[in-house]
């Protein structure tokens, strides 16, 4: 599954561990997140997030 950066502060969603911390789980691709998920490190919306090159 395709890594996404966030394009504000360099956070990388990793589908494989997901967002524990914010109710992701594991094996949950990016474009399976909500709309609301918003970057656990800085709060940036999901549109700031592009594929890990």
């Amino acid at each position: 599954m395709q890594k996404y950066v966030c394009t504000v502060c360099g956070y990388v969603y990793d589908p494989e561990q997901g967002d524990t911390d914010n109710g992701i789980k594991p094996g949950t691709a990016f474009e399976a997140l909500p709309d609301s998920w918003v970057c656990p490190l800085c709060g940036a919306a999901k549109d700031m997030f592009e594929p890990e090159k």
